[in-house]
């Protein structure tokens, strides 16, 4: 009370005016978050199918557009049926393709199951070694192999059988130690990644150590001709950087203008995004598989701790064509937020070169991925199939 007397009329004004406008202000931004949540949900309360459980199909199927995403066509290539090559061991090539939004149901499943983990690796896509054994090889001896697990450049996967009727199970450090060893065993080393084919080198490495441990053992190894396999890795880094694309969706804010980073996020979960550790946003399935993402389209990602103060120029979608089941459905299902975030911030559609985008590029774009797809399925990789996630990694 004696600091209250102290002080002058006009002082004691300023401080209820500085209450005023900051209890103005609060106000203000609680009005503002309620009617940026309105107008999010109010984009949702339209009831839509689930377009995988809606097995009819469109009647108005679009123009069969060949894929131009590299500046070669698609090589119908099956690895296990080569006979020349001479493509050269090269990294895959990713390629950004931009597209416009349709509106279409906004939830899509993309779950896939096996029930072994056998038939998750094939001679496709892996040079697969056999141990037979008539006797049971100790898992003292199996975990030399686990131990070298990294030594080849690329994924190594063990399979075993504990006796001759039992299932296959992929062997870890913690079911080796669990179990009394393996009379069967299976070596998968994966041909290719987006690193490249396996190397010669490392192929020949592979096969020593199987054949040293068979020795051991006094089991039969039966491992592949290394040349020809190799020829397969190549052949088959080839066809995957041929499909190797990501469709791309540019969302930029007009008249230089920007988006807010606490309007993006409030979107982007009220959408179905969760903003994950390296700065971006990612749309899974209800088996936690990444359909698509979410980015900056400016260079900072959307980190935690920065988007209260962040404001940017456009936002981009990412599909990863290989990585996704359905991929037709999981691309319409990104077009339609896509449109959404597009209506909700005020923004325009472009493509890379910032040109506004058309229907008919959404379609052409749509026939692609398509081809794509269908030409993985052609050569016995299934798109989004656990063989696909290891190979686009």
């Amino acid at each position: 009370m004696e600091i209250l007397n102290n002080m002058s009329d006009l002082q004691l004004s300023l401080i209820i005016i500085g209450v005023i406008v900051i209890a103005g202000v609060a106000i203000f931004n609680w009005l503002q978050q309620q009617r940026y949540h309105r107008k999010i949900q109010s984009a949702f309360d339209q009831e839509h199918g689930d377009i995988l459980l809606d097995s009819q199909e469109s009647e108005d199927l679009p123009q069969r557009i060949e894929p131009k995403f590299n500046k070669t066509t698609i090589s119908e290539v099956d690895p296990s049926l080569h006979t020349d090559l001479s493509a050269s061991p090269t990294e895959y090539q990713k390629t950004s393709v931009t597209t416009p939004p349709v509106n279409i149901p906004a939830h899509a499943s993309t779950s896939t199951s096996t029930t072994s983990p056998i038939l998750d690796y094939d001679s496709n896509t892996n040079y697969i070694v056999n141990i037979r054994s008539n006797l049971v090889i100790a898992n003292t001896y199996i975990a030399k192999l686990l131990q070298r697990k990294f030594d080849f450049g690329k994924l190594v996967c063990w399979l075993g059988q504990r006796h001759k009727d039992e299932p296959w199970e992929e062997i870890t450090n913690e079911t080796n130690v669990d179990s009394d060893g393996y009379v069967f065993l299976k070596g998968c080393l994966q041909l290719a990644d987006r690193a490249g084919p396996v190397s010669e080198v490392n192929l020949s490495k592979f096969r020593d150590l199987v054949q040293d441990l068979a020795s051991q053992v006094h089991a039969t190894a039966e491992c592949p001709d290394i040349v020809s396999t190799h020829e397969k890795a190549v052949m088959l880094d080839k066809f995957c950087a041929e499909v190797d694309v990501m469709i791309g969706i540019n969302i930029i804010s007009k008249d230089d203008g920007a988006f807010v980073g606490t309007k993006i996020r409030a979107l982007a979960e009220a959408s179905g995004f969760r903003l994950e550790s390296e700065g971006i946003f990612k749309y899974r399935d209800e088996s936690n598989h990444v359909l698509f993402t979410l980015s900056n389209y400016e260079q900072s990602p959307f980190l935690p701790e920065n988007m209260k103060s962040l404001t940017t120029h456009g936002v981009t979608f990412l599909l990863d064509v290989p990585r996704v089941t359905h991929g037709e459905r999981v691309f319409d299902q990104m077009t339609h937020l896509a449109r959404i975030f597009s209506n909700t911030l005020g923004g325009i559609m472009v493509d890379d070169n910032r040109v506004p985008l058309s229907d008919t590029g959404i379609q052409k774009s749509k026939q692609q991925l398509i081809e794509i797809q269908a030409a993985m399925k052609k050569n016995h990789i299934n798109p989004g199939s656990p063989s696909a996630l290891r190979l686009f990694v």
